[in-house]
């Protein structure tokens, strides 16, 4: 690899080196103590050895040291060159050994969490750029744990607020219904249907909390069932025609025939009728929510569209988020816990899809790109 290019040029250049300095160095031993300044000291030593601890006669020992060492000068200066070479890479296998403790000190660096850059040599610089990314990576996913931990205390609170209220009124209510069993009908029934709005709204809340917290959708795409996307958005429209009425609300699509995805088309109408839900709560009354949709490519572009209330800029990527929740304000108002677009968000990528948000000050566009089947349009 063209990124470890330092790195093996120095293991060759240490190869390279202990190889010539331990050849240099047989040769300068050879000829300086057999052949050379040393070689008379050197024939005495061994003249001496073989008569006073061999017993050799001085004819045997002379012809001990012609027939060992003169005769044979090929093979001792061979095996001395062996023995320099082992020595030399046993030390150049100590700077290999000394690069696999930095490496390790690095690694225990990195997951200890200190905050201090990682640092190895020059011929490991590729090794320190791929710890130094890990690096930032684990204090990313740490800093997005603590702000995630954070925002589901939050929602909890808010969680705990809205429920409280709701509940409240229901709990008043039917202790009115009971301690007044004289009350007009007209009475009853108006206490009724209050306490019972209020108490779907509990329900509400309580299956979008639940929704978010348990869901665990395998990957879908190809494996999916194959879905008329154009008629499902049609049908969509339609049925959500009293919500609009309700609001004063116009609306208007815009829908390429025949578009197909793959997917778990109940998933898929729990995204558009989050987003169209979310694009409802959010109009101005008497505006117009649009619904589009038509091919991008190898991809199916939805865009729902609405004239309201504005999503500031530095929230448009927030808003998806689990556990994140607007100001408390704005959902309190609009009902919900603040987690039908983390829902949706969540389907959407499961299917091979994306989600964004836009808001030009007066409208705002939710995006949803989704792969389009085979044989679609």
């Amino acid at each position: 690899m063209k990124r470890y290019a330092r790195l093996k040029g120095k293991m060759l250049l240490l190869v390279v080196l202990g190889t010539l300095l331990a050849l240099a160095a047989a040769l300068v031993l050879w000829e300086v103590v057999v052949d050379g300044l040393l070689q008379d000291a050197f024939a005495r030593g061994v003249l001496w050895a073989c008569q006073n601890l061999f017993g050799y006669d001085e004819a045997g020992a002379l012809e001990v040291y012609q027939t060992v060492f003169r005769n044979h000068k090929g093979s001792w200066l061979a095996l001395l060159t062996v023995l320099l070479m082992l020595a030399a890479f046993y030390l150049a296998l100590g700077r290999f050994t000394r690069w696999l403790d930095q490496i390790g000190a690095a690694v225990r660096q990195v997951m200890a969490e200190t905050g201090e850059p990682v640092s190895l040599p020059r011929e490991l610089r590729p090794l320190e750029e791929d710890l130094r990314t890990l690096q930032h990576t684990l204090e990313d996913r740490e800093a997005q744990a603590r702000e995630a931990k954070q925002r589901r205390q939050d929602l909890v609170a808010f969680l705990a607020h809205d429920l409280k209220t709701p509940l409240t009124s229901v709990l008043g209510y039917l202790n009115l219904l009971h301690d007044e069993p004289a009350l007009p009908e007209e009475q009853r029934r108006k206490y009724t249907d209050i306490a019972l709005d209020k108490a779907n709204r509990l329900e509400e809340l309580v299956s979008e909390f639940f929704d978010i917290t348990r869901m665990d959708l395998g990957a879908l795409g190809e494996a999916g069932d194959a879905i008329q996307l154009s008629i499902l958005l049609e049908q969509l429209a339609d049925e959500f025609y009293p919500a609009f009425a309700e609001k004063g609300l116009t609306c208007r699509t815009d829908i390429a025939p025949r578009l197909v995805v793959r997917g778990d088309p109940d998933k898929l109408v729990r995204v558009f009728e989050n987003v169209l839900r979310n694009a409802v709560s959010y109009s101005t009354p008497g505006g117009t929510v649009e619904l589009e949709a038509r091919p991008l490519g190898e991809e199916v572009e939805i865009a729902i569209r609405n004239e309201g209330l504005e999503i500031p800029e530095q929230e448009l990527t927030n808003i998806f988020q689990k556990f994140y929740r607007l100001d408390q304000a704005r959902s309190t108002r609009t009902g919900g816990a603040g987690l039908g677009l983390a829902i949706a968000r969540e389907i959407v990528e499961r299917h091979g899809g994306t989600i964004r948000a836009e808001s030009d000050g007066r409208r705002t566009t939710f995006h949803i790109l989704l792969p389009l089947a085979a044989g679609g349009v």
